[in-house]
């Protein structure tokens, strides 16, 4: 006699419903940390370059020397979309 493994909501196996819904938590707290993560090297990064690279344009207001949480989400995004539009034109 074999034994199986039977979920609450009766489906075989240990990835039932329930599993998958206490996964969730996890998954967007994973999801949230791995944004901050790359917004604050977005920020470290312009930071740490765009001082050094444009020091004219800099001090007369004409770039910023730090940007916003706000502008690095932006700017994420905005790579992002560039990776994947450079991605898709590799023609994978």
């Amino acid at each position: 006699m074999q034994w199986r493994q039977v979920d609450s909501d009766g489906r075989p196996g240990p990835w039932g419903r329930s599993c998958l819904i206490s996964l969730i938590p996890g998954a967007l707290f994973v999801t949230a940390a791995v944004l901050l993560l790359a917004l604050l090297l977005v920020k470290l990064l312009w930071a740490w370059t765009v001082p050094e690279l444009f020091p004219g344009a800099v001090k007369q207001g004409l770039i910023a020397e730090t940007i916003s949480w706000y502008a690095a989400f932006k700017l994420a995004i905005f790579i992002a979309v560039l990776a994947g539009v450079a991605r898709a034109g590799r023609g994978r």
